[in-house]
Parts: C-alpha cells; sequence; structure tokens
C-alpha cells in the first residue's frame, strides 16, 4: 500500500479548485455541467484554473451526458484546443450501442493527446463486460487509470467488484490504477484501503451545499485525514 492515497476532487472553477487545493487534494478533475454528468470545461476556464493553482488537472473530454462518442471530430478540436492551453493530463471514455469501448473514437483522440496521460472515467460501470473492456483497452498510450464505482449505481453496490479487481492488479489489463468514486462514502475508504486500493474521487462529498455551492475545504480536508489515517 502507498505511503499516501490520492485525493482527486471535482473543480467547476477557480474558487473550487484553489478550495480543494486548501483541503489537501492532490488532483482535480475539470469539468462543466454536473447536470450532464460533467461535460469538456471552456478552454479560458482551465487557463483560469492553471493559473491559480498548482495541482495536476485532469481535463474531461465529453461534449454530451452519455457515453457515446458523438462528433468524434468536435472532441479532436476540444483536445487540441485544450493542449494548446497547456492541459496534459484528461479524462475520457466511449462506449458504442453494445457497451463496448469505442476504440476508433478513442484512437482518434488519443492521437491528439499524443501519450498524455488519462483516465478511462466511468464509461467501464455501464460497458458490457469490464474484464473485456480492459483486456481490449491494455497498450492504449497513457491510459494509467480506471475510475469507477464497480457498478452503474455505485460503490455500495459495486464494493465486491472493487474488491475483486484491487486484488487482481498488475495482471493483464489491470495494471491501470484503480480510481474510486460513484456514491463513495468514509465509511468504504477503510476496506478499500486495506484491499491496496490507493486513489480515490470525490464530487457531491466535496460540497456540502449541494451542486449549487462551491467546494467546501473543510470537506476536503475531512477527506484528506479520513484516507491518511485508514
Amino acid at each position: 500500500m502507498s505511503e499516501r492515497a490520492l485525493l482527486e476532487v471535482i473543480a467547476l472553477d477557480v474558487e473550487d479548485a484553489v478550495a480543494a487545493e486548501a483541503g489537501g487534494a492532490d488532483r482535480l478533475e475539470l469539468v462543466t455541467d454536473m447536470a450532464a454528468d460533467g461535460l469538456t470545461p471552456p478552454t479560458d476556464a482551465f487557463a483560469g484554473i492553471r493559473a491559480a493553482v498548482g495541482l495536476p488537472l485532469r481535463v474531461m473530454l465529453r461534449l454530451a451526458d452519455g457515453f457515446d462518442a458523438g462528433d468524434v471530430r468536435a472532441l479532436v478540436r476540444a483536445a487540441r484546443e485544450l493542449r494548446g492551453a497547456g492541459a496534459d493530463e484528461f479524462v475520457l471514455g466511449f462506449l458504442d450501442g453494445a457497451g463496448e469501448p469505442d476504440l476508433p473514437a478513442l484512437d482518434s483522440v488519443l492521437a491528439e493527446l499524443d501519450g498524455c496521460r488519462w483516465t478511462f472515467h466511468r464509461a467501464i460501470d455501464r460497458a458490457a463486460d469490464r474484464d473485456t473492456l480492459r483486456k481490449r483497452l491494455s497498450g492504449l498510450p497513457g491510459l494509467d487509470t480506471y475510475l469507477t464505482a464497480g457498478a452503474a449505481a455505485g460503490v455500495d453496490e459495486g464494493l465486491p467488484t472493487l474488491l475483486a479487481e484491487a486484488a487482481r492488479r498488475g495482471e493483464p489489463g489491470y495494471e491501470p490504477r484503480l480510481l474510486i468514486g460513484g456514491g463513495l462514502r468514509l465509511d468504504h475508504v477503510p476496506r478499500l484501503r486495506a484491499a491496496g486500493v490507493d486513489a480515490f474521487h470525490i464530487g457531491g462529498a466535496a460540497r456540502p451545499g449541494g451542486w449549487s455551492a462551491p467546494v467546501s475545504a473543510p470537506a476536503v480536508r475531512t477527506w484528506r485525514a479520513a484516507l491518511d489515517t485508514a
């Protein structure tokens, strides 16, 4: 188990980013429009956050609700613009109508990312077969993380799957880091840490006032302390 678990916090703007950093976050996921579960933020929003904090920033590449890639050319343009503004870590993941990974869409976007590190997001929790998806994505350039709750409904339902996948770390398709998020609660942390999970992702948990309120530095600090003592 690593000495310090990674804590990633969703940030919508500079205020969120500054509060998350003050609370002890290690990395931010940058999105807009949480009503659609997080879409690609405007480039100027990325630039403002980049100027305000020193944390690593993973930027969402997703243009519409759901897990269909949609307009791949527009995704590539968004990636190019963000790269031009200095973005060098990303979050993405596309499924076809059968719940299989959309490899042509991924390949098109990854060509633009040119080796940048990236997270395959919770599309894995909607995949037809998680193990097949992992093996088909194995070796894609830059893929170093899966953001997952273990199930579409969240960590409560997905915990057995997460524990099983943590035990397979290092097997073909299971080399990327597990980043746990989606209905994650503080009481889940001890079992996940005991299983060797060392990365956690929070959104609503960092906002006691709901999504209409900003990130709370004290709330993030509570999570930081929980991860450090689990």
